[in-house]
């Protein structure tokens, strides 16, 4: 695992960020949850951690998806 970087929700997305995910990251911060962000990279693909419990990921096929932490 890469670490990349991290940022507050509500400022911009620094440009490590990569493109695809922004929109996802947009939708998960619209439902008002708080916190800061992690970018970290596994296997080639990027990964934006809320500490408020939720990620965005991109898959081995190149979706994003945002989902909830799973335990």
């Amino acid at each position: 695992m890469q670490l990349g970087t991290r940022w507050a929700t509500g400022s911009a997305a620094p440009a490590s960020v990569p493109a695809a995910l922004r929109p996802a990251i947009a939708g998960v911060e619209a439902r008002g949850l708080v916190g800061h962000w992690t970018l970290t990279w596994l296997e080639g693909r990027a990964i934006a951690e809320l500490d408020a419990g939720w990620e965005v990921v991109q898959t081995a096929s190149g979706d994003v998806v945002a989902r909830p932490f799973e335990d």
